[in-house]
């Protein structure tokens, strides 16, 4: 199975630029989805971006332009490249991952790291 640790979290002003970074390890044989989840205080958990099947993105339509989703050859590292951010970017972000072992469905999150956008 796979753990995820999330980084690269913090303080920004509105305007400024965050790349958030997901390493992953264990094992898997197959990924369906990687993404990126936001939660703000009151609000639902939302999906940001993802990646499915290795090549096909999506994105909230309110990031879109703004943020790129990417993950290195080996996939061993997902990453949220966040640019011009907004106070209503402020939020706990998870990165998630849908995958498959040994013919077992997997749904894994990792514990979250803070991004408040703030003058």
């Amino acid at each position: 199975q796979v753990q995820l640790v999330e980084s690269g979290g913090g303080l920004v002003q509105p305007g400024g630029s965050l790349r958030l970074s997901c390493a992953a390890s264990g094992r898997y044989s197959i990924i369906y989805t990687m993404g990126w989840y936001r939660q703000a205080p009151g609000k639902q958990r939302e999906l940001v971006a993802m990646i499915t099947n290795g090549d096909s993105t999506n994105y909230l339509d309110s990031v879109k332009g703004r943020f790129t989703i990417s993950s290195d050859n080996a996939e061993s590292t997902l990453y949220l490249q966040m640019n011009t951010l907004k106070p209503e970017d402020t939020a706990a972000y998870y990165c998630n991952w849908k995958y498959i072992h040994l013919g077992v469905r997997y749904d894994t999150w990792g514990q979250g790291t803070q991004v408040t956008v703030s003058s």
